[in-house]
């Protein structure tokens, strides 16, 4: 019976998750599951900076990850970084250390990635819903929302409150911890305020779509359960009346971790932090006035799980959204077409010889060559900088910010001065490979200059360390001076740079 093992490794603000799971004949069996509560979001200070103490907590959970993932290639493992790694400033340095501890790449994704990675592990793992669902995931410093339906979501958002940053700022305070009744109560109404605030912006987005059940995911979530539970202040689920008598419970007891924990038998990690994610959750519930709400075991993790089965049954969402993104900038599609077929068979006959086998990049010149034309909806001066930019900073689903990043860079590149700067902004393992990219899909573009349908005939194309030869022939160039003209003055683009192209 045909088995695949994959891995998936979720490093959340609050706690890292690792999914070891199979596929038995197109079905994903979970066989393993690892947690730890890092808390890396409580080592961001005030500017952002990820603290050593933080870091060191990280590389040893991934140290320990690493061993279930040793001898797994590259395409069955995904690991992704959330919030946290978004805002640290400090985070490329860490990433570089982390990849080589744990041996696989790691993708910071965006707050609306997240979120879709969220639905579609709550899908895939909850019970059907007749109509819409509402999905509530409280993370360490975010807070995702999503609407959908199926397997399908129709409004996502990622909120930036999370129960490690909401405590934090409202409830290590020296007066919610030891600090009386009224004290207790004004630091509490700030971080409602706070929530309530958050939520203005999404709130007539939500409310009218609507939805038939709402379900939580989270730690966060699944603890809260557990106390209204054990208490008797609801069966099962989470009840808008139980989150009030949490409220007074939290207000009595202060934000003492100790004297959490023992109220509720809880880890001191997860006591350090509930008060927050109450804030959050209940400020959630009250705004879009939930009356209950049901508990996921499946989010993110379950989620890039099955993103990453997509992906292996050529189900790959990135595709579609390149797809759907071409569409939105009424890009030539013919032309797009014919510059990724070029493209292709440029890197067909150099990836070996450039060290370019790893199929990503292969996926992203692709992708590169079907959008690079998208900022002409802006305008045609300096549009490969509007297509970047569009690239850069649109939500994406299915990719993420380094991918993003890549395929930015391949699109700013692709035509006029080889800018350095881009590529210098990459990790520094990727400067090079991503420069040769950029390179073949210059001169894809170049040779399709004239958006025409004529075939092209057969190029031979020759790989050097720092340059490349194009070889046509016999007569072809001298019958075409245009496109000998542009290789003239692509060759001395690229000599300024340091390559050499040579044409015959």
């Amino acid at each position: 019976m045909p088995t695949s093992t994959i891995a998936a490794i979720d490093l959340g603000s609050n706690s890292f998750h690792m999914i070891i799971a199979r596929e038995v004949n197109g079905n994903l069996q979970i066989i393993d599951r690892f947690k730890e509560m890092v808390q890396l979001a409580a080592g961001l200070d005030d500017q952002n900076t990820l603290s050593r103490a933080a870091r060191q907590r990280a590389l040893a959970c991934l140290g320990r990850f690493s061993q279930r993932l040793r001898d797994m290639p590259e395409s069955k493992v995904r690991i992704v970084g959330t919030n946290t790694l978004r805002q640290a400033r400090n985070g490329a340095a860490f990433l570089a250390r982390a990849e080589r501890v744990v041996g696989h790449p790691i993708e910071v994704i965006s707050g609306i990635e997240e979120a879709r990675l969220i639905y579609l592990g709550i899908a895939h793992t909850s019970a059907g819903v007749d109509g819409r669902r509402l999905v509530i995931d409280i993370g360490g410093g975010s807070t995702e929302l999503i609407i959908g339906e199926g397997f399908k979501p129709l409004q996502l958002q990622s909120l930036n409150m999370g129960c490690v940053s909401m405590t934090r700022r409202y409830f290590w305070r020296k007066a919610f911890v030891t600090g009386d009744q009224s004290a207790r109560e004004a630091a509490l109404a700030n971080a409602e305020l706070a929530v309530q605030l958050e939520m203005e912006s999404v709130l007539e987005a939500y409310q009218s779509l609507g939805w038939a059940a709402v379900m939580g995911a989270s730690g966060t979530i699944r603890t809260i359960r557990d106390i209204v539970v054990s208490e008797g202040w609801c069966e099962e689920g989470i009840t808008r009346e139980a989150l009030g008598q949490l409220r007074t419970a939290l207000l009595e007891t202060g934000s003492c971790t100790q004297a959490i924990a023992d109220r509720w038998a809880l880890s001191s990690e997860r006591a350090s932090v509930l008060t927050g994610g109450f804030v959050v959750l209940h400020g959630v519930v009250e705004a879009l006035g939930i009356e209950r709400l049901d508990v996921a075991e499946g989010a993110l993790r379950e989620g890039v799980i099955y993103d990453l089965l997509g992906r292996s049954r050529q189900e790959d969402v990135r595709q579609r959204t390149i797809t759907m993104l071409s569409e939105r900038y009424a890009v030539d599609k013919a032309q797009a077409k014919r510059v990724v077929a070029t493209v292709h068979d440029l890197y067909q006959q150099v990836a070996k010889p450039w060290g370019l086998q790893d199929s990503r990049f292969a996926d992203e010149l692709a992708w590169a060559a079907q959008v690079h034309e998208i900022g002409l909806s802006i305008a045609h001066s300096r549009y490969h900088r509007h297509g970047a930019y569009i690239v850069r900073h649109s939500d994406l689903p299915g990719f993420s910010s380094g991918e993003q990043q890549r395929i930015a860079a391949l699109i700013y590149s692709h035509r006029r001065k080889f800018p350095r700067k881009v590529f210098r902004e990459l990790p520094d393992d990727l400067q090079s490979p991503v420069q040769r990219l950029a390179v073949l899909l210059r001169l894809a573009v170049l040779l399709h200059r004239g958006h025409r349908r004529k075939v092209l005939p057969e190029i031979q194309v020759k790989a050097k360390k720092s340059g490349v030869r194009l070889n046509f022939p016999a007569g072809w160039l001298r019958d075409h001076p245009l496109t000998a003209a542009d290789l003239a003055t692509e060759a001395e683009y690229l000599r300024k740079v340091g390559w050499k192209l040579d044409y015959a």
